[in-house]
């Protein structure tokens, strides 16, 4: 009887020699979550030791790190040449390449990458969309290109399109060599699943795409199982997609379901917790500004609607007062790595939730994202400007990337930014029904003009979309004239504490209101 070939079940260090120099190499991962970090680290190794492989172009469609960690393990050249990714936030040592110069650093959004990965497979040139119109990853801005040696490249993956009359970018499909990711068990025929894995994230497609374009797939995981024993329903990632399996040998250290947990039952979705409250601990009261504006911005959402909250100050300023008030039962929470439904956590475990109802893979998800659009989304503010545009992307001269911030923000709904007035030391406090500045933050949130457009204030104005602007002492609101000032904190002096604050001065409504105390007293 002849048997099927199943996968070679090899090392890290042996998974090294199957990438070639100049190659272009796949991860997926979000935050620590599907990171296959025993490769990452056994690729390093080989390149400090032997130089090779080297020139290699990275792609990568979200962070997949924390400060050091996962795919910044990487950051090496000329081990690394090209970066292809959307957010760097928590890779200093990849940021750190593509600031210096030392790489090439192109930024697309989190869901046309994850998107390409799909169209790349099915032998597709790439994809339209109209994501990205108007922002810093447009052509007629910067194209995506975050450093000059991406800029005076040849190798570019956007242009412009128009069909019907309207405008469009092109997203260009590239070939990719080799796949690296993640999953939880291997059977001997290579069928993968992932039941201690928190997301799906785009495992089959980017394998799809590496075997089209006739690349290896290397998938890292914790457990090997006889052929036949997988239930069908289960498995992620079909064999005939896997070259080789990595059995991780440091499970605790490099095959964490996140930052802070091995393993977890709940954040897979096989164990629900109870919810309970939270107490009035010293952790919820340690930041005013954000329990203030968390409180405020829960009032923008409705029953029944579906929801996404980014990182930072949305997630670890809203999250808990949904949590603390019972609103998960009424509303969607979800996640842009495919998570729906639950209670999404913040902070370094940003990416997981407790009892999701839901877990589809990523570019599902941004299907609806970019076609649909969010009842809701609640997203940080580096800098806005009078015309409404946003930059999150860019802080002085290092540029972060977006994200999945454009892909989700440009077809929402309502988009709700969440930030301090100020930042840098801003200390605030509540007493007597006042809201009193004790000291001002050292710097500006609302400029005279942003250092990189991420989100484009007269294109969501223009369509009518509803834009909020909330902060811990006023809330703004976008028209097609620009901001208007609409709520004030109760004793906040409006030229003091807001006008004298800004670099341009905001419509003020007639009908300016005071914020309820309710957000403010305990």
């Amino acid at each position: 009887m002849t048997y099927k070939k199943g996968p070679a079940i090899i090392t890290p260090a042996a998974a090294v020699k199957w990438i070639k120099d100049g190659s272009t190499v796949v991860t997926t991962g979000f935050t620590l979550l599907g990171v296959a970090e025993e490769i990452y680290l056994a690729l390093r190794e080989s390149f400090d030791k032997t130089g090779h492989p080297r020139d290699l172009t990275l792609v990568h469609a979200a962070g997949q790190s924390k400060m050091g960690e996962g795919i910044d393990y990487l950051a090496a050249t000329p081990l690394i040449k090209r970066i292809i990714g959307s957010h760097w936030g928590m890779c200093p040592g990849l940021y750190h390449l593509i600031q210096a110069e030392l790489v090439e650093g192109i930024c697309l959004p989190m869901g046309q990458i994850v998107n390409l990965y799909r169209a790349i497979a099915a032998n597709r040139p790439g994809i339209l969309s109209k994501i990205g119109i108007g922002t810093f990853i447009d052509p007629q801005q910067d194209g995506g290109a975050l450093n000059e040696a991406a800029a005076n490249s040849q190798y570019k993956l956007i242009s412009e399109m128009e069909i019907d009359g309207e405008r469009h970018l092109f997203y260009k499909a590239f070939p990719i060599d080799l796949y690296i990711g993640r999953g939880t068990t291997a059977d001997e025929n290579g069928n993968i699943t992932i039941e201690d894995e928190a997301a799906k994230l785009s495992m089959l497609p980017a394998a799809m795409a590496a075997k089209k374009c006739g690349g290896k797939v290397i998938i890292q995981v914790k457990n090997i199982a006889k052929a036949g024993t997988l239930d069908p329903a289960r498995v992620v990632l079909p064999g005939i997609f896997v070259d080789a399996v990595v059995v991780s040998q440091n499970k605790e250290k490099h095959h964490r379901v996140t930052h802070s947990v091995f393993e977890s039952a709940v954040f897979s979705g096989r164990v629900k917790t109870p919810l309970n409250p939270p107490d009035n601990s010293e952790a919820d009261h340690k930041d005013l500004a954000l329990k203030y504006i968390g409180r405020r911005a829960v009032k923008e959402i409705k029953q029944g609607n579906v929801v996404n909250l980014g990182v930072g100050i949305p997630g670890n300023a809203i999250g808990p007062v949904i949590e603390k008030e019972g609103l998960a039962d009424q509303i969607y929470l979800t996640i842009e790595n495919g998570i729906i439904g639950g209670v999404t956590l913040g902070g370094w475990d940003f990416g997981v939730a407790k009892n999701p109802e839901a877990i589809i893979d990523k570019p599902s998800q941004f299907d609806y994202y970019n076609g649909w659009g969010v009842d809701a989304t609640f997203m940080g503010v580096a800098e806005v400007d009078n015309n409404g545009n946003v930059n999150v992307s860019k802080f002085g001269s290092r540029s972060v990337g977006c994200g999945g911030f454009i892909d989700i923000t440009q077809p929402a709904k309502k988009v709700v930014f969440c930030f301090t007035f100020t930042s840098g030391g801003l200390e605030i406090a509540f007493a007597g029904g006042k809201l009193a500045v004790k000291k001002e933050g050292k710097h500006r949130k609302f400029v005279d003009k942003v250092n990189q457009i991420t989100f484009n204030g007269y294109n969501a104005a223009a369509s009518g979309q509803t834009v909020l602007f909330i902060t811990e002492r006023a809330v703004f609101s976008l028209t097609k004239s620009g901001l208007t000032l609409t709520e004030v904190a109760p004793g906040v002096d409006v030229k003091k504490d807001i006008l004298d604050k800004m670099d341009f001065m905001p419509i003020i409504s007639e009908d300016l209101k005071v914020m309820s105390l309710k957000i403010f007293e305990n």
